[in-house]
């Protein structure tokens, strides 16, 4: 794939929201050269806001609080989350990139990434409504009165927009480096399988651990 070139009277008609669905890479372009980074921040920060809506399922330990006392938590933190987890992505992906003869700087590609939060804005209402209606089956999916149905059918959306946040994320770094396709899906994939094994291997080095601290 080609990389996005436009004219700036096209980017100026798009609406990073809806475009971003469809056409990342021009939204990318777009984002890099016309939004600041306070609006990058704000997609983020509502996409993150959805995200940890979701994060409240089978959550039971909290589940005396209150659903709006949750729910604010929820969108306090979110630009918190959105800065630290789009700036470590952006970290990450900006040195990987670089192995490839990536040329984007880290300001525009942090730019860039706040795009791939999008598709988790439209678990916000699902999420949202479940938690002020029933907080009791999100916070405690094995409860008797827990909605079979709806569980699968927030589950199934939460994957498929997931993967489509991937596809949008490999579109993006592309497009922020100047680069293949093929080697954006390496920048992604690389990083995120090393990190995942030193996760499971720092788990097993601890679960290890307090075993022998258990048994001297």
């Amino acid at each position: 794939m080609e990389n996005y070139n436009d004219t700036p009277q096209a980017r100026t008609k798009l609406n990073p929201f809806l475009s971003a669905w469809i056409h990342p890479k021009q939204t990318a372009r777009y984002m890099i050269d016309e939004k600041s980074i306070g609006f990058a921040i704000l997609i983020m920060s509502i996409g993150y806001i959805g995200s940890s809506l979701s994060g409240l399922i089978d959550k039971e330990a909290i589940s005396d609080f209150s659903p709006w006392f949750m729910a604010l938590l929820c969108v306090i933190f979110a630009p918190i989350a959105g800065i630290i987890g789009t700036g470590f992505s952006t970290l990450i992906f900006w040195l990987f990139g670089k192995i490839f003869n990536g040329t984007s700087t880290f300001t525009d590609l942090f730019k860039a990434l706040s795009l791939p939060a999008i598709p988790f804005i439209v678990l916000l209402p699902l999420y949202l409504i479940w938690l002020i209606t029933s907080p009791e089956t999100l916070m405690n999916t094995s409860s008797t009165e827990t909605i079979p149905w709806l569980l699968l059918i927030t589950g199934f959306i939460s994957f498929v927009l997931a993967i489509w946040s991937l596809v949008i994320t490999v579109g993006v770094v592309a497009e922020a480096h100047q680069f293949e396709i093929w080697k954006a899906i390496l920048t992604v994939i690389i990083p995120s399988i090393i990190l995942s094994i030193v996760f499971v291997v720092l788990v097993f080095i601890i679960i290890f651990g307090i075993i022998g601290i258990s048994m001297m």
